[in-house]
């Protein structure tokens, strides 16, 4: 699940508030990571956390480039570690969600939602993601339902809307990522960008 390089660059953009180098930095990071040159981006994220190792904007960012080039685990261990360290931040949380939600671990993506929402009740995306981990949730028990009792006409009924909501899917991730995490405290905040 390939997060808006788009959204990624205007909400990335959007908070780098910090001393004109650092900015810059996280924006050519940001612009590798729009432009699809991953490798180039990691490398470019690795060196900068080198020497600035608690920047969250370029942890959440090597997050989102681990998960593009299929790194899901390390991209989780990632995310995680931001939410430890900054457990205000939501679209950490969010993102983790949809990692979790591509590995079919549902329950867990439930559990990130729910921090997101708690740190921000306000947060849209989090509702919405979470409804649609619910939505996949209730599919996967409708569909073991129907494996008990193939003739069960509510639950044919009720997984078929299911699948017509979630487009069809019904083990693919439901939820979607954030673009980009809001700064920590003392830092500008952007506007989130719901893909």
């Amino acid at each position: 699940m390939a997060l808006s390089r788009f959204l990624v660059a205007v909400a990335a953009g959007a908070m780098l508030a910090g001393p004109p180098a650092r900015a810059d930095e996280i924006q050519d990071i940001n612009l590798q990571f729009r432009n699809g040159d991953l490798p180039a981006a990691l490398d470019h994220a690795n060196r900068y956390l080198a020497k600035n190792p608690k920047d969250a904007r370029a942890r959440f960012l090597k997050g989102l480039i681990l998960g593009d080039l299929g790194k899901t685990d390390d991209a989780i261990e990632v995310l995680k570690g931001l939410t430890g360290d900054y457990p205000e931040l939501r679209e950490p949380y969010n993102n983790l969600a949809v990692l979790y939600a591509s590995q079919g671990r549902y329950e867990a993506a439930r559990d990130a939602l729910e921090m997101a929402i708690r740190a921000h009740p306000d947060y849209a995306t989090a509702h919405e993601n979470l409804g649609d981990i619910y939505a996949k949730m209730a599919a996967i028990e409708y569909d073991k339902a129907l494996s008990l009792d193939a003739k069960n006409a509510t639950a044919q009924t009720r997984l078929k809307l299911l699948q017509t909501m979630l487009g069809g899917q019904t083990t693919q991730p439901a939820a979607k990522p954030a673009s980009a995490p809001a700064a920590p405290a003392g830092e500008a905040s952007p506007k989130p960008g719901a893909p």
